[in-house]
Formats: structure tokens, sequence, C-alpha cells
């Protein structure tokens, strides 16, 4: 098998994603979590008709579109990716949906209060997690919510980012430290949940995906999808094993920090 430098074009990516997940479960997201999984969580954080929503990190905005489209909400998206962000643009103007969005590297948070704070399945690029929660904290009113994905565990040893393909995006946190970190700018733990078997299950279905289209691939398969094998074959093996964690909460501002 040689592999073809050429990156994966975007759609046939989407398609090959989307394959991997169970009927009404993909929305165009880049991450291991399913449609269901997403709306749980917007509804958890209290999302709803009247709620001013920061969605961090929103990519192309599938999950956003999918939280305003099902929830209805006031809705921002922030992403640094200028192309992904005009992609997400067009998805809420073909939806009909009067969702705003902005190019703008995170962080610092874009100004002003939200009521609620998305960042889903990218924490874990952020090496700097006090930074991120202390600029969350500050965009939240008291008694506003938090509402994230973090994977949870040691730092990768420097055999592991050896192996991990873009290894500088890939920053876990021990479970005391984020307690620590989130005590310490005021954010309350409302509610939390372990999503790793879950998780685990979307990660093998994807690397089958993945297999397949470069068997389809013949003589010539995409370097981005021989980075996507591997790095979803160690995220497989992580959640497995329990080396990480996929944990989901829901905090809340209670006060000065």
């Amino acid at each position: 098998m040689r592999t073809d430098e050429r990156a994966l074009p975007d759609e046939a990516l989407g398609h090959i994603r989307g394959s991997a997940f169970a009927a009404g479960e993909f929305v165009g997201q880049e991450s291991f979590m399913t449609a269901g999984e997403i709306i749980a969580l917007a509804r958890r954080a209290g999302v709803g008709p009247g709620v001013s929503v920061l969605d961090v990190c929103c990519g192309a905005a599938g999950p956003g579109l999918s939280i305003t489209r099902e929830l209805g909400c006031t809705y921002l998206g922030v992403d640094a990716n200028p192309a992904s962000v005009a992609a997400a643009r067009d998805r809420a103007r073909a939806a009909g949906l009067a969702a705003r969005f902005a190019v703008a590297r995170i962080p610092p948070l874009p100004s002003g209060r939200f009521d609620v704070v998305l960042l889903l399945e990218t924490m874990l690029a952020f090496r700097d997690k006090q930074r991120v929660l202390r600029e969350v904290a500050t965009a939240l009113p008291v008694g506003g919510r938090f509402a994230f994905t973090v994977e949870e565990g040691a730092p990768l040893t420097d055999a592991e980012r050896n192996r991990m393909p873009e290894a500088d995006t890939v920053w876990p946190i021990p479970f005391a430290e984020l307690l620590s970190a989130m005590e310490a700018v005021g954010l309350h733990i409302r509610w939390q949940a372990d999503s790793s078997r879950s998780h685990a299950a979307t990660v093998d279905a994807l690397v089958e995906a993945y297999a397949a289209a470069a068997s389809r691939a013949g003589t010539a398969v995409p370097g981005s999808l021989v980075e996507l094998l591997a790095s979803h074959r160690l995220w497989g093996d992580w959640l497995h094993q329990g080396r990480m964690r996929k944990l989901a909460f829901v905090v809340e501002r209670i006060g000065s920090r």
C-alpha cells in the first residue's frame, strides 16, 4: 500500500465518518459523540429558547446547528479556521437557522456574557486548561453553565507522543487536576458522566470505516486517512484499556472567583 500525501476531501471524509454512526446519529460532528449525546448534554445545560449560547471551537458547526434546530437558542459559534466558519455559515443559511459565527483564536473568548458555553470534544487540544476555564468563567454570569467533554488521564509519555499523529493537540488531564482547576475559577459540577464505553464503541466503528476506505483506495491511500487510522486505533486501545476516560460535564459558575 502506497501513501498519497494529498488530504482526503472533506465531503468524502464526512461520508466515511457518517457510515460509522447509527441512523440519525451523525450531524457532521468530527468527534466520538453521537447526535443523541450532543443534544442530551445541551439539554442538561439548560439550552432552550431565549438562552444565549457560545460554542467554542465550533468547526463546521454540525453539533451547534443541530442544537439550535432541536432546542432553539441564540447561538454564536467561534473557530480559528476560516474555512470551517465559512462552511458553518453556509450550513446555517441552507437550514434557515439564525446562527452567528466568528473567526477567532481561542483563548481569549469573545467579549460579553453567555448563559451557556459549549466546548465539545476539543478541551484535549488546549495544553493550558486553567486559562480556558478562567476565560469561560469570565464569560458566564453567576448561574451560567459550561457544558464540555474532556479526556481524563495522565499526560502522554514520550513514546505515546511519538505514536500519535498531531500529538501537539493531545493534552489529557488527571481528574484531580481538573477538579482543582474548576474550583479555582468558581465552577461547580452540576452533572457529570463517564462516556468511555460508548465512545470506545464509536471509535471501533470509525476504525472499521476508515480501514474499509483505505482498502478501497488500493495503491494510493491519502495521508490524512492513514493518520486517522493510526490515531483512532490508539484512542481505541486507550479507552478499552482504561488509559484514558472520556468524561462529560455540566458545571455552573457559583460566584466570584
